[in-house]
């Protein structure tokens, strides 16, 4: 039995491409915080370009299989921003060692709206 993405429904083809691409996103935009501390910041730079190519290479096929799927460009930013705030709040708590704050829910719930008004028909 052989298995395609392209069997998967639309909507878990897209945002799983995306979780995927901010998974990458988040450790080019932070990760140097942790790694590179000490060095240039050019050079932080420069690696964080290298790994945001592979954000790009899972984030523009997943925003396109979405859009031509039939997602609206609205639902796709918005789908996006919930992935971002959920893959960074584990990012910073578990990898970057930072609190959890209430904050975090407070933001979750504001999104859970934007989710709501975006989605509905």
């Amino acid at each position: 039995m052989s298995f395609s993405l392209s069997s998967l429904p639309i909507s878990v083809q897209a945002f799983g491409l995306l979780v995927l691409s901010n998974l990458f996103m988040t450790f080019a935009w932070y990760g140097h915080l942790k790694h590179q501390a000490g060095q240039a910041w050019w050079t932080a730079a420069l690696i964080s370009w290298g790994i945001a190519l592979f954000e790009y290479l899972l984030q523009v096929p997943g925003n396109r299989i979405g859009y031509a799927g039939g997602l609206s460009l609205a639902q796709l930013k918005i789908g996006q921003e919930v992935i971002t705030l959920a893959i960074f709040v584990a990012f910073a708590t578990l990898y970057m060692g930072e609190p959890l704050k209430m904050d975090y829910l407070w933001a979750g719930l504001c999104l859970v709206g934007a989710v709501y008004f975006i989605f509905r028909n």
